[in-house]
């Protein structure tokens, strides 16, 4: 069966893998917490241990450079069936929220570099701002 929505995840392609693993752990985390009915039931395995429902949905997670990832965050937020959430370098570099918060405050939009970026919404509208972006290896 396909699915009618899609969930994306986009890191730059730049990052060294610790990072890149970290901004899409980070991404993923904003995004579930803004979608938390994706989440499948819960399982028993057969020795009766319960494991936490997982999200049933495939997640690509694919690569691009830093203009592309600034693209991409810009036309996602433009379509309202999109969810969006972008990691950006001012976060990336505060070493807690508050001072992330004040940071971000005074940075103006187009100095907001994106280290990653995830997208939910109808496949149909993922597809075209993602089918050409390589899968991270």
């Amino acid at each position: 069966m396909t699915l009618r929505t899609k969930l994306v995840l986009v890191v730059d392609e730049a990052l060294p893998m610790a990072h890149a693993v970290n901004a899409a752990m980070v991404t993923g985390l904003a995004l579930g917490g803004r979608l938390p009915h994706l989440l499948g039931a819960d399982g028993k395995d057969a020795s009766g241990g319960v494991h936490a429902g997982l999200n049933p949905n495939p997640v690509p997670v694919l690569t691009a450079g830093a203009a592309d990832l600034r693209e991409l965050a810009e036309a996602a937020r433009a379509d309202d069936d999109l969810t969006v959430v972008g990691f950006n370098e001012v976060a990336r570099r505060s070493r807690d929220y508050a001072a992330y918060l004040d940071a971000l405050a005074l940075t103006p939009a187009e100095e907001v570099g994106y280290v990653a970026v995830a997208l939910f919404g109808p496949r149909n509208r993922v597809n075209p701002l993602t089918k050409r972006l390589p899968l991270l290896r």
